[in-house]
């Protein structure tokens, strides 16, 4: 195998050696006697204090990088070549014990299920503290002391509490920091961090991501950071490489290479994003078609000519050379110099909506869920009320723990409300579901997040979408295998998935599968509950595209609830802001960007990443503390002992008003449109202190 490095920086012989470096690595895994390969030839290198992105797909083997440089592969998998080094000390020749010490004192990771990081059966002190006892020798007193103040440090609120807790006693954010915590107890000089923010809301999210950034500041520590959200890497990342099929295929600056990409892979990654401005309505996002090649499959020449544009026969035959676009920017292309003039793939234009004004087809007043716990009431939803019309798609936005699945699950009737009415189209309806007309039960359907545990995994696609046709319209025989072909065509999947099950599919040909299963009985309404959120950039562009499909084909209502406001932005007419429980805004898709919007929209919109973080006017507003629990919230005003506007006791003692600014904006504040907009057009954004 001819060597070509990527990405090897070199310099004088007395400079510090790359703090990582991969040569020419090849990994393949063994499965049923055969070699798969899944790395071909990757190299890179990582500076001392540098961070690093690895974008691509999933299955692109960007997990893979990361496991190799941990050392921690499953036992079928094979090294065939290359080397992978730490601060110049070859990584691969190590004896286990070498690798105990290194990772405990240079080299850590920060995965991306917390829940498999943690040890449920142990409070959180005393799994910090274990770090402090094995690699630093410390004794007990004072390894919980250290564990106390690692706490501080990744900025949880009183230590001294949250190390009692267990694990399922906090919050996904909170968890996240205990892992980071865990992984810079020992001042690594290396950090991995694999997908450390999927799942997380936004304003979570932004403060993860500050946190990682201010301790790799103070302690000088280079970081690999894997991620599929583009916006992240561009604000977190100094370079960034792009791996697609087990190649780097283009690298260099991040700014450069997210803001002018060289390789189609590159341009049509960023293309699937839905950036500010753009919408349903007006614009489709552009999925790159087609698949990755199957693990294993032998690519002699260019990994990605069978889903390029601009490939030409040497494409298929060729393999495309390593070529320099700029300093420190390179692309494995052919056709380097064509690739900012490929355009965009050509789209029916936007369907014209139905601007149906008759009653709302959902309508809910007052809705209110407890939960009763010894000594303890908890006020889930408290007193919301909304409208969705018939064709209209509301987007529902929150942190965690703000009321928005409690909410959607009281509306298809999985929970009873414990007070407040619905009406459908017109008429009231009961609480629970079972005790709804199977009328009304077809006409409002749910999507949830997680397609593994809403599809049996027994069951073949055929079986999964025959048993939703069966349940919901009573059909039988040659009429029920028609109507779930039809379902497949709708959904986009081929007739060869019917006969696998789950497990044998892909995220998002699942989430297909799911989506398949809730319009089986033709509804009129379908609740999607973060149906995205784990997805590759690309696989969601395609659902995203189908979801306003079949809501234009259909005249459909959704009611898509997201903690992505990128994603909400893109999709919906119309935006309700939950906070704790409350609605606290609603209005256009448009207008709830613009300033003149409750201060607590102001913050998550602010916490958006962006693909270009050095545009002007940016400019993150942070909310101090946690959501306050809705066993206790505040009085007055919710949200005001975390709003960064709020005017003193009138926020803490009265509850504050609807304000109405024109066209449907709504929002419960005591500062009036006019000074909140003029607040909100300065320069300087506020800060909480």
């Amino acid at each position: 195998m001819s060597a070509e490095p990527t990405s090897v920086i070199t310099g004088d012989a007395n400079e510090a050696p790359p703090a990582v470096e991969i040569r020419d690595l090849v990994v393949s895994y063994r499965r049923r006697r055969r070699n798969l390969q899944v790395l071909r030839g990757v190299s890179l290198a990582i500076q001392p204090g540098e961070a690093y992105g690895l974008v691509g797909e999933s299955g692109c083997g960007k997990t893979t990088v990361a496991m190799t440089l941990m050392r921690y592969l499953p036992p079928n998998a094979v090294i065939d070549d290359g080397s992978v080094s730490l601060e110049g000390e070859d990584m691969l020749g190590m004896s286990p014990a070498q690798l105990r010490e290194l990772r405990g004192n240079r080299l850590a990771m920060v995965y991306q299920e917390t829940a498999s990081s943690l040890n449920p059966t142990l409070r959180i002190g005393e799994q910090i503290a274990e770090v402090y006892r094995y690699h630093r020798a410390m004794g007990r007193a004072e390894a919980a002391d250290a564990a106390r103040e690692m706490l501080t440090r990744v900025q949880l609120a009183d230590p001294g509490r949250v190390a009692r807790r267990y694990p399922h006693e906090m919050s996904g954010g909170q968890k996240q920091r205990v892992v980071i915590a865990m992984a810079l107890a020992t001042n690594p000089h290396v950090l991995v961090l694999d997908e450390p923010t999927t799942g997380l809301d936004t304003t979570v999210e932004a403060e993860v991501l500050e946190l990682v950034a201010g301790l790799r500041s103070d302690y000088g520590t280079s970081v690999l950071f894997i991620s599929h959200n583009l916006g992240i890497v561009a604000q977190m990342c100094e370079r960034v490489g792009v791996l697609y099929a087990g190649r780097l295929v283009e690298e260099g600056a991040a700014q450069h290479v997210l803001t002018e990409p060289k390789h189609p892979y590159t341009l049509a990654l960023l293309r699937c994003v839905p950036r500010m401005g753009m919408h349903k309505d007006t614009m489709r996002l552009d999925p790159i078609p087609g698949s990755l090649p199957a693990l294993g499959t032998d690519v002699p020449a260019c990994v990605f000519a069978d889903r390029c544009s601009i490939t030409e026969d040497r494409c298929h035959t060729q393999a495309p050379p390593l070529v320099p676009v700029a300093s420190g920017h390179t692309s494995r292309c052919h056709f380097v110099d064509a690739v900012s003039k490929i355009p965009p793939r050509a789209f029916p234009s936007p369907a014209d909506k139905s601007d149906d004004a008759s009653e709302p087809l959902l309508l809910v007043e007052d809705a209110r869920k407890t939960y009763s716990a010894p000594g303890q009431h908890v006020e889930a939803v408290a007193g919301v009320s909304l409208e969705v019309h018939r064709g209209e798609i509301l987007g529902v936005v929150g942190e965690s723990g703000s009321g928005k699945s409690t909410l959607a699950r009281c509306v298809v009737g999985l929970d009873n409300s414990s007070a407040g009415t619905l009406s459908f189209g017109g008429i009231s309806i009961s609480p629970a579901a079972r005790r709804r007309r199977h009328a009304l039960r077809r006409a409002v359907q749910m999507v949830f997040q997680d397609p593994d545990t809403s599809l049996n995994p027994r069951r073949s696609v055929r079986r999964l979408l025959l048993r939703s046709v069966r349940l919901l319209r009573g059909e039988r025989g040659r009429t029920a295998d028609l109507r779930v072909r039809q379902l497949l065509a709708d959904v986009r999947l081929e007739p060869r998935h019917l006969e696998v099950k789950p497990a044998a599919l892909s995220g998002g040909l699942k989430q297909r599968v799911a989506i398949a299963s809730a319009f089986a009985g033709e509804p009129e309404l379908v609740v999607c509950d973060e149906p995205v959120s784990s997805l590759d950039v690309s696989v969601q562009a395609a659902i995203l595209n189908l979801l306003s499909d079949l809501h234009v084909d259909r005249q459909l209502s959704y009611i898509l609830i997201s903690h992505d406001l990128g994603v909400v932005r893109y999709l919906s007419d119309r935006i309700a802001v939950m906070y704790l429980g409350e609605i606290v805004e609603v209005g256009s898709a448009e207008e709830m960007f613009k300033p003149g919007h409750h201060p607590y929209t102001e913050a998550l919109v602010s916490a958006i990443p962006s693909l270009n973080p050095t545009e002007p006017g940016r400019g993150r507003i942070r909310l101090t503390g946690t959501i306050p629990s809705p066993a206790n919230p505040p009085s007055g005003c919710r949200f005001h002992t975390r709003c960064p506007r709020a005017i003193g006791d009138l926020c803490r003692t009265e509850k504050p008003p609807w304000q109405h600014d024109g066209d449907g904006h709504t929002y419960r504040c005591h500062i009036p449109p006019t000074e909140l907009r003029a607040l909100q057009t300065h320069d300087d954004p506020p800060m909480t202190s």
